[in-house]
């Protein structure tokens, strides 16, 4: 149920960012919004079904709450991303914010997190398929990696985030100097918070969440789609629909920390899956031996 849920939302999340370069305008800003509001119910949706309320409610409250918190912070006082102020397309504000940036921290922050349980896990297996931390317990280099793959797989998206909807004019930065090579408009302090609350979410997500937010099996497996798909996606549609090369570049080299080894352990992953299918295939007299 849990899957079929997800790969169900997943599919409709799909099909709203096709269709993203082909529309202008209200209509784009509307597929915006509604894209936003999807991922945040596919990722917060996932998290309650395979998990239960706990690990929802602890995303949603370091993610939602501590996504809309620094998002109203920055807008008041320009700590810790620079001084910066939303349009009114994207929807209703509060304290100047948007109602569905929190819901877009949310959105990514899921699958970032989870990306980077699988990576970071022992190599026991689960009984669903995925792999659990020898012992139960995390070393300390362990989850600091965790912690590190994590943020950075959230923050990194940002690469691509910011530099499409400062192009769409959702929002405008008042002193955008230092910028990234290519990347004008955008401050670099933008990027360092985004490391910076990415850090804090993810290091506090665990502790609220409990231990089953440590594990991954195979309901993630919509999640883990939901990650490289936005990073193939984002460096294609950068590249060739949104006349945007700067970031498809450096959002590519940014979000490979995580969506490479990802890639990499998924498609191993499968292979590892084929053979052991292969190694159980009944034995034909006759037939085998002749190849």
């Amino acid at each position: 149920m849990t899957r079929r849920i997800s790969w169900a939302l997943l599919a409709v999340l799909v099909l709203a960012q096709i269709c993203y370069p082909l529309t202008t305008g209200d209509t784009r800003a509307g597929l915006t919004v509604a894209t936003v509001v999807l991922g945040w119910l596919l990722s917060v949706g996932h998290a309650l079904l395979s998990r239960g309320p706990r690990v929802a409610a602890a995303l949603v409250a370091v993610a939602t709450g501590g996504g809309f918190a620094i998002e109203a912070i920055g807008v008041a006082t320009g700590v810790p991303f620079g001084s910066y102020d939303y349009s009114g397309e994207l929807g209703p504000k509060l304290a100047g914010v948007p109602l569905i940036i929190p819901l877009a921290w949310t959105w990514m922050a899921w699958p970032a997190w989870l990306a980077a349980v699988r990576l970071t896990s022992g190599g026991s297996a689960t009984a669903g398929g995925g792999s659990a931390t020898a012992g139960g317990a995390s070393t300390v280099g362990r989850w600091a990696g965790r912690i590190a793959l994590a943020t950075v797989g959230l923050a990194a998206w940002d690469l691509f985030l910011d530099p499409q909807m400062v192009a769409e004019g959702y929002w405008v930065w008042r002193d955008a100097t230092p910028a990234l090579p290519g990347l004008p408009g955008i401050p670099v302090s933008n990027y360092l918070g985004w490391l910076l609350f990415a850090v804090l979410m993810m290091s506090a997500l665990r502790p609220l969440a409990g231990p089953a937010a440590e594990r991954t099996d195979r309901r993630d497996h919509p999640m883990t789609a939901l990650y490289l798909w936005t990073y193939f996606s984002s460096i294609l549609a950068h590249a060739v629909f949104l006349d945007l090369p700067a970031s498809a570049l450096w959002g590519a080299a940014g979000m490979s920390v995580t969506a490479i080894p990802l890639a990499v352990t998924v498609l191993r992953a499968r292979r590892a899956r084929e053979t052991r299918q292969e190694d159980h295939q009944p034995h034909r007299p006759g037939v085998d031996a002749t190849r």
